[in-house]
């Protein structure tokens, strides 16, 4: 058995939402299972839908590795499911194999520095399974922290994109660490890519990357810009992390009018041509707008990771996870605003800051610090 710190997430019934860091025991693996020293894991936008949600942390009560704050509705009710549980916490990170379990797969990662995603990272250690850790080789636990849940989003956008018959791709806040990288993949891969970002310093950010299409929907002829970059490269497909507001629903309206003005003839129905967005995040938290003026050829579907990974097939994840090992210090690279221990991600300072979730200011847990 091997003891240490691990951070447990609990929402009662009452709406009370306790994070605290306590002592844990770890069994030792079994089978395919490798025991990982974690050094280094990221907070991401999927880690604070438990951690943080729609919480009240202005006013919460802070202690050392403790912080109780309370849930408003509709957020405890819509997480009812969770009610009473003590949850683990933290998708993804990077550390080195202690202990394994019997198999040649675990065994053969013994010493090994690794990246994986054990689902409960905000740990000193963590089980994961062999079969999901990727070795990082000669690079550091800080470089190989954030190289699955950015990296394979990525990937797996431009494979969509691929099996679904799409040439271009349309992303929002698209300046995020994965939106640097998906522009960097499309480069590479000769997918066209629209990038929407609310700052003027966003755009000169992508524009400096190589990005050919960037679109500010701050500014007054957004729709215009939007219309402009759907035309010269048939967009019809969409990502976005934002959920809430009308981002979506603008960009389903563009689509939806460039569409109609290469129509030959007109239709009651509108374009003829399908059109897509995937919702991968929930960056605002509000309901989903949509003001249907896009004709009826039009989706809005959810899209997470796992299934994906599960449904794309072993050869398909294999050269992706190949991909991001052998481009972690380019393509790949991530950054970070600050580096926080397991207590000090639980002050008030650091998540109040790091819940925002604002652009090229993501955190660092590391645990042993």
């Amino acid at each position: 058995m091997t003891t240490g710190k691990q951070l447990f997430t609990t929402l009662d019934a009452g709406g009370t939402l306790t994070l605290e860091v306590v002592e844990s025991t770890f069994p030792a693996p079994t089978g395919n299972q490798v025991l990982v020293k974690m050094e280094a894991a990221p907070i991401n936008p999927s880690d604070l839908a438990i951690l943080a949600s729609a919480a009240d942390f202005d006013t919460a009560e802070y202690s050392p590795g403790k912080v109780v704050a309370q849930m408003p509705e509709p957020f405890l009710s819509g997480q009812k499911g969770r009610h009473g549980q003590r949850l683990e916490a933290g998708n993804e990170g990077a550390g080195t194999v202690v202990a394994t379990g019997d198999s040649d797969m675990a065994k053969a990662l013994m010493g090994a520095r690794v990246a994986c995603v054990p689902g409960h990272a905000f740990s000193q250690y963590a089980i994961a399974d062999a079969m999901m850790c990727l070795p990082l080789g000669d690079h550091s636990a800080e470089a190989g922290a954030s190289s699955f849940v950015n990296p394979m989003t990525a990937l797996a956008f431009v494979e969509t994109a691929k099996a679904e018959g799409h040439e271009a791709i349309i992303h929002l806040a698209a300046a995020s660490n994965l939106g640097q990288m998906l522009n960097k993949i499309c480069l590479e891969d000769g997918m066209k890519l629209v990038n929407i970002v609310r700052k003027q310093e966003h755009v000169d950010l992508l524009k400096a990357a190589g990005a050919e299409h960037v679109v500010n929907s701050t500014d007054d002829d957004y729709m215009k810009q939007l219309r402009a970059a759907i035309d010269a490269t048939d967009a019809y497909l969409g990502f976005d992390p934002i959920g809430g507001g009308q981002a979506a629903d603008g960009v389903l309206k563009a689509m939806e009018q460039v569409a109609v003005s290469k129509m030959a003839e007109y239709s009651r129905y509108g374009a003829n041509q399908q059109k897509k967005m995937y919702q991968y995040g929930r960056l605002d938290l509000g309901p989903t707008i949509l003001t249907p003026s896009y004709g009826l050829q039009w989706s809005i579907a959810g899209f997470l990771l796992t299934p994906f990974l599960a449904s794309a097939g072993m050869e398909t994840v294999v050269r992706m996870r190949t991909r991001v090992v052998q481009n972690l210090g380019t393509t790949f690279a991530s950054h970070y605003k600050a580096k926080v221990n397991l207590e000090e991600m639980l002050t008030k300072e650091a998540i109040t800051d790091y819940r925002q979730m604002k652009t090229g200011e993501k955190y660092l847990v590391t645990p042993h610090s």
